[in-house]
C-alpha cells in the first residue's frame, strides 16, 4: 500500500505493526453494523496468530460479538494463494443476554487415516475427525471454542476440553520454556543479499578475496541435529564488530580488500536510502545481530518447515534470516541446548504446536518463530531421564549421517514423550 497510506490507515483504525488492508475493512465494518446486525466476513487466517493481528483481535473482541470463526486453512477454496477465514460477527450493543465463548472450526489437509467421508470441504466441517473427500484429499475437521489465554488481543486457538487437559499436563510437567534458558533471534538480513551473500567467493582471486568473510548457515542446509555439509558453503562479507560492550561498523581501511569489494557495489548499496537515514555506514548490513554470540554455541532452526527441524551449531556461523537461533546466556548451561534439540525434534512437538498455536500454512507447513518457539516447554534437566535425552542428542550430533542415527532419533523421540507423560498423555 505504501509507506503514506499505511500510516493514514494506522491512524485511522488504531491499528499497530504490519499493517494489511483487510485489518481496515474489519474495523471499519464495526463502525457502520447496526447494534443487531450481522455480518459475515471472509479474509486471511493471519491476523489469528500474527503479532501485526494483535490489534485487530483485540478490536474484534472489542466491537462485536463473535459467533462463530471457521479456520479454512489449506483447503484451496479460492484461486487466491491465501489460507480464508470466515466471521460470523453482530453488533456490540445489541443483545442483552451474555453470549457464549465463540465458537471456533478448523480444517487442515493431514495423512491421517480419515474416519468419516464428505463431498468437499465445506461439507466436511458437519463431521469431527479425519474426513476423505470425494477428490482423494484428507483433511482434519475440529470444532471447540476461542481462547485467547485470557488476552484480548492473545493469540486464538481450538479449546477443547481434551486439547486443554493436555496442555494443562504438559504445564505440570514441565521445569521451564526455551526463552527460560535465552532469547530467540532471527537471522541477519543484509537488503543486499547478492553483494554481501555468495557460495562462490572462491573464484575471487585469493589475494582480492574480502577478509570479512564468516561462514553462514541458511535453510539449504536445515537438517536435525547437525546441519548437511557442502562442497560450496555460503558465505557472508560481515562488516561488523564489537568495540568496548558495543557493536559497531569496522573501518574499512582495516580491510583493503573488502574496502575494494564493497566500493564496487557501492551505488547499489547506497541505495539501501533506510540505511543511510537511521545514520548507519552504507556498507552496513541491515540487521547484523550481535557479533559476538555468533562464536558460541547455538540452536538453529527453520523458519517454516513441515516438521520442526533444529540443529545445534558448533562451528560459529552466522545464521541467515531464513533462520531463527537460540543461544543459552551462561556456558555452564550448554547442556540446555541439546536437550531443547531433542524436545524440539520430536513428534511430542508437533502436537503442542498445533494445539498451543494453531498456525498452519499450505501442505502442513508451520512457522517456527520466535513468538512459538519461546514458548516450547522443557522437562527438568535436573532427572535422569533428562540426563539421558542429552546425552542421546549428543550422540545422534556425532553419528549423522549414519544410519545409526534414524534409530536413535526414534529412541530420543519415545524418551521425549516419557519426559512429559502422565496419566493422559498419548504417546504419539
Amino acid at each position: 500500500m505504501g509507506a503514506q497510506q499505511t500510516q493514514q490507515l494506522s491512524e485511522q483504525f488504531g491499528l499497530s505493526g504490519r499493517v494489511d488492508l483487510y485489518h481496515a475493512f474489519i474495523l471499519g465494518i464495526s463502525q457502520v453494523l447496526k447494534p443487531q446486525g450481522t455480518a459475515g466476513i471472509i479474509v486471511s487466517n493471519r491476523f489469528m496468530t500474527t503479532k501485526s493481528g494483535a490489534s485487530v483481535r483485540r478490536a474484534l473482541f472489542d466491537r462485536f460479538n463473535i459467533c462463530h470463526a471457521w479456520d479454512l486453512g489449506d483447503t484451496k477454496l479460492f484461486e487466491a494463494a491465501v489460507l480464508p477465514a470466515v466471521l460470523l460477527v453482530q453488533g456490540k450493543h445489541g443483545h442483552k443476554r451474555k453470549l457464549p465463548a465463540p465458537a471456533f472450526t478448523s480444517i487442515y489437509q493431514t495423512s491421517e487415516p480419515a474416519t468419516e467421508t464428505a463431498a468437499d470441504p465445506i461439507s466436511a466441517l458437519h463431521a469431527e475427525g479425519v474426513v476423505r473427500l470425494d477428490d482423494g484429499r484428507t483433511f482434519q475437521v475440529q470444532h471447540g471454542k476461542i481462547d485467547t489465554c485470557g488476552k484480548p488481543d492473545g493469540v486464538w486457538r481450538i479449546a477443547t476440553e481434551a486439547n486443554d487437559n493436555w496442555l494443562n499436563a504438559v504445564a505440570a510437567r514441565s521445569w521451564g520454556t526455551f526463552r527460560d534458558i535465552g532469547k530467540v533471534h532471527v537471522g541477519v538480513k543484509t537488503c543486499a543479499d547478492k553483494i554481501f551473500i555468495r557460495n562462490d567467493w572462491h573464484d575471487i582471486a585469493e589475494t582480492d578475496r574480502p577478509e570479512l568473510l564468516r561462514p553462514l548457515t541458511t535453510h539449504h542446509v536445515a537438517r536435525r541435529f547437525k546441519s548437511l555439509s557442502s562442497d560450496q558453503p555460503t558465505q557472508i562479507l560481515y562488516p561488523h564488530e564489537i568495540a568496548e560492550g558495543r557493536r559497531r561498523a569496522v573501518d574499512l581501511d582495516r580491510y583493503p580488500c573488502s574496502q575494494a569489494y564493497l566500493t564496487a557495489h557501492r551505488p547499489i548499496l547506497e541505495g539501501r536510502k533506510y540505511v543511510i537515514e537511521a545514520g548507519r555506514q552504507w556498507y552496513e548490513i541491515w540487521v547484523p545481530q550481535d557479533p559476538n554470540a555468533w562464536d558460541q554455541p547455538k540452536l538453529v532452526f527453520r523458519d517454516i518447515a513441515a516438521q520442526p527441524t533444529f540443529w545445534i551449531d558448533l562451528d560459529g556461523s552466522v545464521v541467515n534470516g531464513d533462520c531463527y537461533w537460540l543461544a543459552v546466556e551462561s556456558s555452564a548451561d550448554l547442556d540446555l541446548l541439546w536437550l531443547a534439540a531433542a524436545v524440539a525434534n520430536s513428534t511430542f512437538i508437533e502436537r503442542f504446536y498445533d494445539l498451543r498455536f494453531h498456525n498452519k500454512l499450505y501442505a502442513g507447513r508451520r512457522r517456527f518463530i520466535t513468538q512459538y518457539v519461546e514458548h516450547f516447554p522443557l522437562p527438568d534437566p535436573r532427572n535422569s531421564l533428562s540426563k539421558s535425552i542429552i546425552a542421546k542428542a549428543k550422540q545422534i550430533h556425532r553419528t549423522i549421517p549414519s544410519p545409526s542415527s534414524e534409530s536413535l532419533q526414534k529412541e530420543l523421540n519415545a524418551m521425549v514423550w516419557e519426559a512429559f507423560s502422565s496419566g493422559i498423555l498419548a504417546s504419539g
